[in-house]
């Protein structure tokens, strides 16, 4: 079953590509012979491996979100074959990957096998590769008789608990047996290879006068160092060694992550380039990257260390204990009480949730019980409690405006709900959440929040537009602060509408391209008044079909549940009183 892909996780993804292996069939491709050397010196020839059975040529990238999931199958790979006489060579032909990182990448997931430097991508130019993790396996007269994926556990933003089809060992099995290759060529999901680059930088668009100031508005929060992104962006050598892969991602609208319609709504956290900035990018990369004047370098943004909200949190709630994530598998969702011991109420301005490992953390919920309503089961916190603070892929933290907060209760019961996606090793997480607390005194309108949810649905298979509704009704005048729509792997399409109580209907948010890699919350940039009697609808369309790369199982019947091979439709919002509540911090 398909799972989120979460690297470092944001990003998992956020900087990974799918296309199909390129090419002629690889049967047709030449012959070739070689000498790298890896991270110590030394030299490795192919000549050296011609007594060998095969040879597999994997290009791999230190930093590559999916060449590190692959690490460790691709050790199980090399331990399997090996006896058989196969021998396995990883090939590094970014040009960014020092040898220091190709040593840290191989010593972080135990590689065995030889990784080789190719330093000016000639291996990669003659081969035709483009991307990692990339696959080619070469028969003893050196011709290449296999291209691509290693297996299709993992794809753009999603993997399977466990691969459905082991690529690369049936063309080995089927090699060793003096078989022809039943499929030569399969479709490549990574990173695309940083190559040297063939233009001399010129022309008047530089890095430190136009490049820099977009990338750190709309980059650096996430890809610095310390933060969730599986790479930095923080200087002119990041961002040339990932120059083309930012022209790929931005082309496709995956970076920066935003997917709302922008003819409904203005929201005060788009995040999204301009025709304008994607123009300067494409210029720039098109001519060579030119460094520019340090003089014209824009001061960086400042962050606070380990947390996104702007300055160090008022509280920080941990889980008691680490929970240990199976290497592979379902893992429940998992529940840990918090005692906050609230002696006080308290009033949350901002809320930050932190996976404390995000290559298995989907997400972090922190829930505030409050006295009134106990739970005895701590899964029932989801119903019973307030949802204070999110993590998952792309959320930024919850932050209201001055005047408004959400309340603790004195003596509330804090709950964390982990959902966590195994990656192929066993690993331990301790995530945390932070808050920024607003004075009493300050607090004119109490934030609250609210969901429209369907759990009775049924998708039927094959199915490539279904429609699922649900509404509810405003029963006094609210000003809704923001929208969070929800779905799994199937989810295709998300509207909130509202029918107002003279029969007008206006879209709210449309999020066409629904996306579950990002889970996004969309900020108005001015509170949105409901009046009492209008009905706040949800509309969401799920894609069931096999042309969903993302669905697990087309011929299955989906019905609303926790796990992301199930599906929900729940639309979370906030919203205050429509009028100043100056009673806020005594009720």
């Amino acid at each position: 079953m398909y799972r989120p892909l979460l690297v470092a996780a944001t990003c998992v993804c956020c900087l990974v590509g799918l296309r199909a292996a390129h090419g002629a069939d690889a049967e047709s491709r030449p012959t070739l012979d070689f000498e790298l050397r890896d991270a110590h010196g030394r030299a490795v020839r192919l000549a050296n491996h011609q007594d060998k059975k095969a040879l597999v040529l994997v290009f791999l990238g230190a930093e590559c979100p999916l060449a590190r999931l692959y690490g460790p199958r691709l050790v199980e790979l090399a331990k399997e074959y090996g006896p058989r006489g196969v021998t396995f060579l990883g090939v590094d032909a970014n040009t960014h990957d020092t040898p220091s990182k190709m040593l840290a990448y191989s010593q972080a997931y135990k590689i065995e096998f030889p990784l080789l430097k190719d330093a000016e991508n000639k291996l990669a130019d003659q081969l035709g590769a483009t991307r990692t993790p990339e696959v080619f396996v070469l028969d003893p007269a050196g011709k290449v008789r296999y291209h691509g994926r290693v297996d299709d556990q993992y794809a753009v933003g999603a993997q399977r608990d466990k691969p459905a089809r082991r690529d690369l060992a049936i063309a080995l099995d089927e090699l060793l047996d003096d078989k022809d290759i039943s499929t030569a060529t399969t479709p490549l999901a990574g990173c695309l290879i940083s190559k040297t680059r063939r233009v001399a930088p010129h022309g008047d668009v530089t890095y430190t006068k136009h490049v820099a100031a977009i990338v750190n508005a709309h980059c650096v929060e996430c890809h610095r160092r310390g933060e969730l992104a599986p790479f930095t962006l923080s200087s002119y050598d990041d961002v040339v060694a990932w120059a083309d892969t930012i022209r790929e991602v931005v082309d496709a609208n995956r970076m920066p992550p935003w997917f709302a319609d922008p003819e409904h709504g203005k929201f005060s956290n788009d995040c999204s380039l301009s025709a304008e900035k994607k123009q300067t990018l494409h210029t720039w990369i098109d001519n060579g990257c030119p460094q520019g004047d340090p003089a014209d370098l824009p001061a960086p943004p400042v962050f606070t260390a380990g947390w996104r909200m702007g300055s160090e949190p008022d509280r920080v709630y941990r889980m008691p204990q680490p929970f240990t994530v199976a290497a592979e598998g379902t893992v429940d969702y998992q529940y840990f009480q918090i005692d906050p011991d609230l002696k006080e109420e308290l009033w949350v301005s901002i809320a930050e949730a932190r996976p404390g490992n995000a290559a298995v953390v989907h997400h972090v919920v922190l829930f505030a019980v409050p006295p009134s309503r106990k739970v005895k089961n701590l899964e029932d916190a989801q119903v019973a409690g307030q949802m204070i603070a999110v993590y998952a892929p792309g959320m930024n933290p919850w932050r209201y405006p001055p005047g408004m907060a959400m309340k603790l209760e004195k003596g509330s019961q804090l709950v964390l709900q982990l959902h966590y996606t195994p990656n192929g090793a066993a690993q331990d997480d301790s995530s945390y959440v932070g808050l920024k607390l607003a004075a009493p005194e300050t607090v004119k309108q109490q934030v609250r929040y609210g969901l429209v949810s369907n759990a009775g649905f049924v998708i039927p298979p094959h199915a490539d537009n279904h429609e699922v509704k649900q509404a509810t009704r405003i029963y006094k005048d609210v000003k809704v602060l923001n929208f969070f729509p929800h779905m799994h792997y199937r989810g295709k399409a998300f509207r909130f509408e509202a029918e107002y109580p003279d029969g007008r209907r206006e879209v709210l948010l449309d999020v066409p391209h629904y996306d579950f890699s990002w889970q996004l919350r969309y900020d108005l940039a001015e509170p949105k008044l409901l009046p009492k009697g209008t009905r706040l609808e949800c509309i969401a369309h799920y894609d069931n079909s096999a042309a969903n790369p993302h669905n697990p199982d087309p011929s299955a019947t989906v019905r609303f549940g926790l796990q992301s091979w199930e599906e929900m439709l729940v639309g979370y919002y906030t919203s205050i009183p429509a009028e100043d509540d100056r009673t806020a911090s005594k009720e």
